[in-house]
């Protein structure tokens, strides 16, 4: 019977074998380490192969999601190109309208219309211009969108390619684009805009203007004449003569500085307030009967010059006419004659010896019968009544009151008669002027209804490109087996193995970037005209005027509307509150009115995005759809070959014939120079791998 085993004491016959790994005196043996330690390099090793597999596997994903980056990248070169000459249509169609509105409103400035006509003709260029840019840039989209399934198979595969030699595994596959085919509408501009109309009205226009300059050029001959004659202290005028003679005071005889502050209702004004002054105040110069039958002559002219005066008339109408009447005063005897002043009976009379005798006054010393009523100058002329002997009072006598101060400068009336001949020859002058004006205010309206029908056929909707990968891309990536291990984790402890095989789908869209009247397409594309010379020192408003027009438009368009004012502000120097004038602000109105409907010109830039949605909008079940790509992407072959699997026509017959071609959309021309750019794509670069 056996009592038991010690405390610590091992049973032989139950552990036979753990000797190996177990000392009995405890501890482990050499075997146990050497077990131990070749179990750790085996899960080591094993790990590591796992991690190598599962590393290589995932970057499968990866290849397609930079597959798909790299097909998007193709639509959002091209959606740049579109987007340009798109822009470049419309601000040359705005700039061209807004030059020929620039030349109607010189040729209604009288001695511009040359300057005119000239600029109006600028504009017709540059809208003939855009005109024909529009059809070739159109052309030139049409042949470049008809290549664009060709480009993204490319430079998708491509981008396949980089990859499998970067990372030493056969990968193949390409980008497929939604929609497949063009659906664009390669029509850039779907209105013409006419230039003729506005053209036509500037020829117009330019005739008139010159009507009216030179009614003007007679006018304002005449007002300064008349000014002169009323204001211009040389050393005598009017103005002057009255303050002297008939002491007026500024109100009643006012002084004008300027011709352009003077009319000629202003000495009309003045001449009545003179001879009412002198025929108020008119008394004999000396003792005498001479100096009584002048003194009576004078008031009898001052009192004929007062009515005459106070007859006259000066009107100005709302339609540029005038109506006017500055009465002539007789300036000597035989003029005296033809007046009231030999007829009318107001001469006193008096019974004397040898009859009815008239007289100068009845203070006159030989007037000493009793009164025999009135008489006429013409009566005394025709023997009706006596002439006295004392006063000797005839028709002579009146015809020096005003012959004296009519042939010399000192006099009123000399200045009088040198007003009215200005003011009879002015009316009919100014009314032409004012004809002249009313047409061209006509054709200023019609050339305005012009420049709006124009302005409206560039505010129009503008056209939507969908080319090839407008909705996105999506890619195709298989990956074959056979890639072995690395030599350095397979050898006596692990077994060697494979990369299986994979595959991988993966989608990738255009996304905006925040646009700013400093970042889009427009700025870059301008920035680099004049890094090349294209536009870089070039003078003139016009090339400014479409800068800022294509620069800002899309983000910041009303700045059109600014440029617009700004080339119309610069005429203001010369026009002044005419017909011109407000033709400018008619236009300038226009254009802020125009409601131009801008383009979205962000920068785009490929983004990744889930496959349903791409496929979707296509039409497809997305994951029937991306099972069919998988199972029908080859492991091998040509990139055309790969995407026709996938159902994609890329025209592979186009790659010989664009191999180091390129493809010149348009010439670009450059608005108010003779300088053209040519806008051209390297299309050889891009299907060299097909």
């Amino acid at each position: 019977m056996t009592a038991g085993l010690g405390c610590g004491e091992l049973d032989r016959r139950s552990y036979f074998g753990i000797s190996l790994f177990l000392r009995e005196e405890g501890g482990f043996t050499t075997v146990s380490v050497a077990v131990s330690l070749l179990v750790s390099l085996c899960l080591v090793f094993g790990a590591a192969t796992a991690g190598w597999v599962m590393a290589r596997s995932n970057e499968a994903q990866v290849v397609a999601d930079a597959t798909a980056m790299a097909g998007s990248n193709v639509v959002a070169a091209y959606a740049t190109v579109a987007q340009t000459l798109d822009a470049c249509v419309l601000s040359m169609g705005i700039t061209g309208v807004i030059v020929c509105g620039a030349g109607l409103v010189l040729s209604a400035v009288p001695g511009l219309s040359s300057a005119g006509l000239e600029v109006s003709e600028k504009g017709r260029e540059i809208l003939d211009s855009r005109r024909e840019f529009a059809r070739t840039a159109g052309e030139g989209l049409e042949r470049l969108e008809g290549t664009l399934p060709l480009l993204i198979v490319a430079n998708s595969a491509q981008c396949v390619a980089a990859n499998a030699t970067e990372h030493e595994v056969s990968y193949a596959g390409c980008a497929v684009p939604f929609p497949q085919e063009s659906q664009s509408d390669f029509k850039l501009d779907a209105d013409d805009v006419d230039a003729s109309e506005l053209e036509k009205a500037s020829d117009r226009m330019r005739e008139a203007s010159d009507e009216a300059k030179k009614a003007k050029d007679v006018v304002d001959e005449l007002v300064l004449e008349g000014w002169l004659a009323d204001c211009a202290d040389e050393p005598y005028c009017m103005r002057q003569r009255a303050q002297t003679l008939a002491c007026l005071n500024e109100n009643e005889n006012p002084n004008y500085p300027t011709p352009e502050s003077w009319n000629f209702g202003v000495p009309l004004l003045r001449a009545r307030n003179y001879y009412a002054a002198r025929l108020a105040s008119e008394q004999p110069s000396g003792p005498g009967v001479e100096a009584l039958t002048d003194s009576c002559a004078r008031k009898a002219f001052y009192g004929y010059a007062l009515e005459k005066v106070r007859s006259g008339h000066y009107t100005e109408h709302e339609d540029g006419t005038v109506d006017l009447d500055l009465p002539r005063l007789p300036k000597n005897t035989a003029e005296v004659r033809a007046t009231t002043l030999y007829t009318d009976e107001c001469w006193p009379c008096t019974n004397e010896k040898g009859g009815r005798t008239l007289h100068s006054s009845l203070s006159c010393p030989g007037a000493k019968g009793g009164s025999a009523g009135v008489a006429s100058l013409c009566d005394e002329e025709a023997g009706a009544v006596g002439h006295c002997d004392v006063c000797q009072m005839d028709i002579g006598d009146l015809g020096k009151a005003p012959a004296a101060s009519t042939s010399i400068e000192n006099g009123f009336e000399h200045h009088w008669l040198r007003v009215c001949e200005a003011a009879e020859k002015f009316q009919g002058k100014r009314n032409e002027l004012a004809k002249a004006e009313k047409k061209m205010r006509d054709i200023a309206e019609e050339g305005a209804d012009a420049f709006d029908r124009a302005i409206d056929a560039l505010s129009v909707a503008r056209p939507r490109l969908c080319p090839p990968g407008a909705w996105g891309c999506v890619s195709v990536v298989v990956r074959a087996s056979g890639k072995a291990t690395p030599a350095q984790l397979a050898g006596a402890l692990v077994k060697g193995s494979e990369l299986p095989a994979g595959a991988a789908t993966a989608a990738a869209v255009l996304a905006p970037d925040e646009a700013t009247a400093n970042n889009n397409i427009l700025s870059r594309f301008f920035d680099g005209l004049g890094a090349n010379g294209g536009i870089a020192g070039l003078p003139g408003m016009i090339c400014d005027l479409w800068g800022r027009a294509l620069v800002a438009y899309g983000s910041a368009y009303e700045e059109v509307s600014s440029a617009a004012r700004d080339l119309f502000d610069s005429l203001d120097g010369v026009l002044g509150r005419t017909t011109a004038s407000r033709l400018r602000e008619r236009l300038s109105e226009l254009v802020e009115k125009g409601g131009f409907a801008p383009s979205d010109l962000s920068l785009r830039k490929p983004v990744l995005i889930n496959t349903k949605h791409v496929l979707r909008k296509a039409g497809y079940d997305d994951a029937l759809k991306v099972r069919e790509f998988v199972e029908a992407m080859p492991s091998s072959g040509t990139p055309a070959q790969m995407a026709e699997a996938l159902g994609q026509k890329t025209k592979s017959e186009l790659a010989s014939r664009l191999e180091g071609q390129k493809l010149t959309l348009a010439e670009l021309p450059i608005p108010g120079t003779n300088v053209s750019i040519p806008l051209t794509v390297d299309l050889g670069k891009l299907v060299g791998v097909l």
